[in-house]
């Protein structure tokens, strides 16, 4: 599946605005052989992106597994982070919703 060109433009306009990348510099990061620059796309999209859930979907599944497990949250901005990385977690991974305020009541 072709990822659309759509979901880069969001990328660079809400991960990327003071950096001086384009479509394709993004869509090379996400394949790259170095998985540091994986990790490095992945940390900016899972924090910044306003359709980060859309946006990580720029990544093959085997790596976005592998970036969502590894992705240690940091102190700073911890809560907001936190939540957003669940909610990869329960997307992609299909792992249990951990917050609260999230979680239905049967």
């Amino acid at each position: 599946m072709a990822i659309k060109s759509e979901i880069y433009e969001q990328i660079l306009k809400d991960c990327f605005w003071e950096y001086k990348f384009d479509e394709e510099k993004l869509r090379n990061l996400s394949k790259s052989s170095d998985f540091a620059e994986k990790k490095f796309l992945f940390g900016k999209i899972l924090v910044n992106s306003t359709e980060f859930l859309s946006a990580l979907g720029i990544f093959q599944v085997d790596d976005l597994k592998t970036l969502i497990e590894e992705f240690k949250v940091p102190e700073f901005n911890h809560d907001f982070i936190f939540r957003r990385k669940n909610m990869a977690e329960v997307y992609f991974l299909d792992k249990p919703l951990l917050i609260e305020e999230l979680k239905w009541v049967i």
